[in-house]
């Protein structure tokens, strides 16, 4: 019995549309060498990831296996395809080489080189019959059509058998742009029997055959000849093909084609750069366009899928690089609206329509064609291969279970393998080898955050329920000093009893501290628990919201032993320092948060001499040892008369130049007053 197996272990993609990651391996279990096809991204919403840049796969299983890995294969451009192969490379294991097509290690390139990896670890791989060698695996690109050009489907051979990793596809006999599926090529690559077929789910429901992308163009050039107005046209800014048809549309309607956006700028490059782009019609700057009539215009714009930043979502709004939509203007989605950019897409269209443009989206089909194979389309590929196996990927669960049903009907022994299931293909019929903790991680601005991390989590819970911070101050003897102090977000300013919120709660939370026991007011843990209660109580019954709530507890120590040096206004030296007495000028009873400009007076402080007069003031709260003063009920300390400090410490060892407002915050342990030097004594 062979003690070597094959296996297959979805990371992403597998249960979902988009951020597709497929790991392969071949060994003894538990040290395959593994290859991985493609490390791509999906993208946020402001439902379920507010904020949130972009989702990554979790890759931890395949980082703590690193060692294993003998490269990366890519098979087109999408970005669920490429989008994180830049975030994730020094976790793969430098020196890894990732391999793809021209055009596709193009754009690859330009990822790695943002993010300051080698460009030359993305290796331009040969088509098929050419093979590349890594490991135990041969690996051959077979060209596919799909929506974005050389795009590939796998073929992956094992000492176990030949497996065909589909990728993204469509039988499409005329794309356009692209290498069209050729039925008899893969028919011969199929001819040595293949063991598996890893097979795209995107469109198993759809029931009809898939169109090409030739059959939309007289529709295409229809519409746009009608138009008497500018024509603003968006779609995919991959869809190279796509782009192609809607500026020889608008050429031959006597327009001049403006391109619109950073992504079709970058994609178009890169195909004429590496020639699967030709022929494309001449264009026009952005700038040079407003000098041109309106009906002698089109724009090709990013954003088919509402995004907010992207061209489309701007003109919606207003003015984009100086071009405006204006009452008579057409506006046409070429794209199909991904499942959860509905909302999206609908604003931009409402948005659009108040200006009294003409939209036009793909509800009639005229316009747009998909880039996925379609029920009968994944049919008449069984027939072709003739798998032994078949293992839906790329779709939501209810895609893969659909697919797995329809490979059954068709004869074929089927499976369901979702993130993190790993699969041993050894055998004649796919076998659960193990399971996988799998999962997303996050782009948050420029760090990478875990979606279990609780990050945000915490921001939707204070988007929906509003933000409350208490801050106390205690002395040493857990006395409260002041009252509790509040500050909210995103709450209403007062509720049902038509007092402001923020006034209901400090009144109440100081009542308690006054009434508190010794126990509770010593134990930070129970102070916080007992004020969290508090405060979501007493906004639940004003607004009826149970806000999330941050309790900052300062407990006050003193002393410092040496906090100026300098002379007194009577003259006397104070230079020997801590040996002297320290002169130390503050005010009793200012409210936190406060606001001092250097030579005013604060609108809360009790009033005592700037120059002269008793010393230390008279306040029950101080009191004054032989080197140093132990302050226990401070809370704003402040010299007021009309001098200019030249520097201001704290017991922390802070520096702040003073000048403009000073804001004082006692939040922080040992961080208690904060004393002037020059006072208006030097």
């Amino acid at each position: 019995m062979n003690s070597e197996r094959l296996i297959y272990l979805p990371l992403g993609g597998a249960g979902e549309i988009g951020m597709n990651a497929y790991v392969y391996g071949y060994g003894k279990p538990g040290a395959e060498r593994l290859i991985l096809v493609d490390i791509g991204v999906t993208f946020p919403d402001m439902d379920s990831t507010p904020g949130v840049d972009l989702i990554l796969p979790d890759i931890t299983w395949l980082r703590d296996n690193a060692d294993r890995l003998e490269a990366v294969f890519i098979t087109h451009g999408h970005e669920d395809h490429i989008g994180a192969v830049a975030y994730t490379y020094e976790a793969l294991g430098v020196p890894v080489s990732v391999y793809a097509r021209a055009f596709t290690a193009n754009l690859v390139r330009g990822k790695m080189d943002e993010h300051s990896h080698p460009k030359d670890a993305v290796i331009t791989a040969p088509t098929w019959p050419e093979m590349v060698k890594v490991g135990p695996f041969m690996i051959g690109f077979l060209p596919v059509s799909h929506s974005i050009p050389e795009s590939s489907a796998l073929v992956v051979d094992s000492p176990d058998g030949r497996i065909i990793h589909t990728g993204d596809f469509k039988l499409d006999s005329n794309p356009l742009v692209g290498e069209p599926f050729d039925p008899n090529l893969w028919a011969e690559v199929s001819q040595p029997g293949i063991k598996a077929l890893l097979c795209d789910s995107t469109n198993v429901f759809s029931g009809h055959p898939g169109r090409s992308e030739s059959e939309i163009v007289p529709n295409i050039k229809k519409l746009i000849m009608g138009v008497e107005g500018m024509v603003v046209a968006t779609t995919f800014a991959s869809n190279i093909a796509r782009l192609k048809t809607l500026a020889e549309a608008g050429t031959t309607a006597g327009r001049s084609i403006v391109l619109m956006g950073r992504a079709m700028h970058r994609i178009v490059k890169a195909a004429v750069k590496t020639g699967v782009l030709t022929g494309f019609p001449g264009m026009v700057s952005a700038e040079d366009a407003r000098g041109i009539p309106r009906s002698n215009l089109m724009l090709l714009v990013t954003g088919s899928q509402g995004e907010r930043r992207a061209a489309s979502a701007q003109l919606s709004r207003g003015k984009y690089r100086g071009m405006e939509m204006k009452a008579g203007d057409l506006f046409l989605f070429s794209s199909k609206t991904i499942p959860g950019n509905e909302r999206d897409v609908i604003h931009i269209i409402n948005a659009l329509s108040e200006r009294g443009v003409d939209v036009v989206d793909d509800s009639s089909g005229l316009y747009h064609v998909s880039g996925h194979a379609n029920r009968p389309d994944l049919e008449k590929l069984y027939q072709i291969v003739k798998p032994q196996m078949l293992i839906p990927m790329h779709g939501e669960h209810r895609h893969l279970r659909e697919h797995a049903k329809l490979g059954e009907a068709a004869g074929i022994s089927s499976m369901v393998a979702v993130n993190g299931m790993m699969l041993d293909l050894s055998g004649d019929t796919p076998m659960v080898a193990e399971y996988i903790e799998t999962g997303r991680s996050y782009l948050d601005g420029t760090v990478r955050v875990g979606a279990l991390d609780g990050v945000v989590r915490d921001r939707i819970r204070m988007a929906l329920n509003g933000h409350v911070i208490v801050t106390i101050i205690l002395d040493e003897e857990n006395e409260p000093l002041g009252e509790a102090w509040c500050e909210m977000k995103g709450l209403p300013e007062t509720g049902r009893s038509r007092t402001p919120l923020i006034d209901v709660l400090e009144e109440d939370l100081s009542r308690f501290l006054m009434r508190a026991g010794g126990r509770t007011l010593q134990d930070d843990d129970a102070l916080q628990e007992a004020l969290q209660r508090l405060v979501r109580n007493i906004v639940s019954n004003e607004i009826g919201k149970k806000p999330e709530t941050t309790i900052v507890i300062s407990r006050l120590s003193w002393p410092v032993d040496c906090v100026w040096s300098g002379r007194y206004a009577d003259g006397q030296s104070a230079d020997g320092c801590p040996d002297d007495e320290p002169h130390v000028a503050y005010r009793v009873g200012c409210r936190l948060g406060t606001f001092v400009r250097p030579g005013e007076q604060s609108p809360d402080c009790r009033d005592w001499p700037a120059n002269g007069g008793s010393w230390p003031p008279d306040a029950k709260s101080s009191s004054r040892t032989a080197k140093g003063h132990y302050v226990t009920r401070i809370c704003f300390p402040v010299c007021w008369a009309p001098w200019k400090p030249s520097w201001l410490w704290d017991p922390v060892g802070a520096m702040h130049k003073p000048g403009g407002l000073t804001k004082v915050v006692l939040g922080t342990v040992r961080f208690h007053a904060v004393l002037w030097r020059g006072c208006g004594w030097e």
